[in-house]
Formats: structure tokens, C-alpha cells, sequence
């Protein structure tokens, strides 16, 4: 399934790369031997740097029929809404990311029920996984990363001040999905209007 999305702040596709991590000669952009796509490449000591997609990974975490939101306290959407969420770091598993994703952004410590929802965003190369979690206790506190923290209902929640479209839509995934008390893991790719194309997830 994919779904269209013009989004609104511009965020490169990939970091621009000058010089080889292995021997620290310039590198030059282009298709390897063998290759049928273009890569950074060192002509000196010949090693190619692969650049490959990177995987955020966070919370719908929930309080009896609220859930989690974090306000932005860093760019880009500063001041929006979302779910707990970060990069997953090296030697880390998807949900030991997810959960310290949620500690980190909100002091708040859940139980993981299951993988929610996945989403492919080709145009900057990166893949969101949210899970479904229970907070332990309604305690919670906002991070470094975050200017506010708070539990709301569905009619509360502020839709419009949403940070980013992967967050909207596995909101109301969730919503609908509690109404029938069945929670499908659910898959898409969002892809951007490529006449409209300024920015991310």
C-alpha cells in the first residue's frame, strides 16, 4: 500500500560525503564494477561506502484510552506533536530502541505489546517502526529532545499541530483499530509528490 504526501521542510536525501573514512583521500560519486547504482568510492585505496537506509523506531504507548504525545523541542517540527521515537543505534534490537526511545524523549517506562506499523520513505531513505506499548504507570516527564509531554483522548488530540504524516496516520490507524479491538501490524510506503518534494516523514 502506498499512500501521497506532499510534506513541508526540506531534508536532504543522503549526506553529501568528500573524503574516504578508510584512508582520508577525496572520494568520487559513481558506479562501482559490478554495481548498478552510483556509490562513493575511494580510486586510492578502492574501498566503497555504501549508504544504506536508516531505521527510526518508537512508541504508541497508551494510558487506559489516552496516548502518548512528546511536543518537539528540536528541529525539524519543533513545537509539533509525536510519538516517542529516534534513530535505532548499532547493536540495538528495533523494540530495545523503541523503549529507550520512550525514555529518553518522554522518562516514561512501557510494556510492549507488539510491532504496529512500518513505513518505507524512500525519498530520505529511512524506515519508521511504531510499537503498541503500555506505560507502566502514568508517569512521565519531558526529555532533552522534547518541550512537553502529555496523555490525551482521541478528541483531544492535536491534529493539526501533528509533526509528521507517519504519526498522523498510525494515530488513526490506532483509533480505528481500538474501536474493532483488533490490531493488525500494518506496511506502507509514503511517498512524496515529486513536484512538491521539500522534506520527510
Amino acid at each position: 500500500m502506498q499512500a501521497l504526501y506532499t510534506l513541508d521542510f526540506a531534508t536532504p536525501d543522503s549526506p553529501e560525503m568528500n573524503f574516504c573514512s578508510a584512508c582520508g583521500q577525496p572520494v568520487v560519486f559513481r558506479i562501482p564494477p559490478g554495481d548498478d547504482r552510483e556509490r562513493y568510492m575511494c580510486e586510492h585505496c578502492e574501498t566503497v561506502h555504501y549508504t544504506n537506509p536508516r531505521v527510526v523506531t518508537g512508541c504508541l504507548a497508551t494510558w487506559e484510552d489516552r496516548v502518548l504525545l512528546c511536543r518537539r523541542a528540536i528541529a525539524p517540527r519543533r513545537g509539533y506533536w509525536t510519538l516517542p521515537a529516534g534513530f535505532l543505534e548499532n547493536g540495538e534490537a528495533a523494540d530495545e530502541g523503541a523503549l529507550r526511545e520512550t525514555w529518553e524523549e518522554a522518562r516514561a517506562r512501557v510494556v510492549i505489546d507488539d510491532l504496529y506499523t512500518v513505513y518505507s520513505l524512500p525519498h530520505i531513505s529511512q524506515i519508521y517502526m511504531f510499537y503498541r506499548a503500555r506505560l507502566t504507570r502514568p508517569e512521565f516527564a519531558a526529555g532533552e529532545e522534547s518541550e512537553d509531554i502529555a496523555l490525551f483522548r482521541e478528541a483531544d488530540v492535536p491534529w493539526q499541530e501533528l509533526a509528521f504524516p507517519v504519526i498522523r496516520e498510525t494515530l488513526e490507524h490506532y483509533f480505528h483499530d481500538r474501536s474493532r479491538d483488533s490490531y493488525p501490524v500494518r506496511s506502507s510506503s509514503l511517498i512524496v509528490d515529486p513536484s512538491r518534494r521539500r522534506g520527510w516523514g
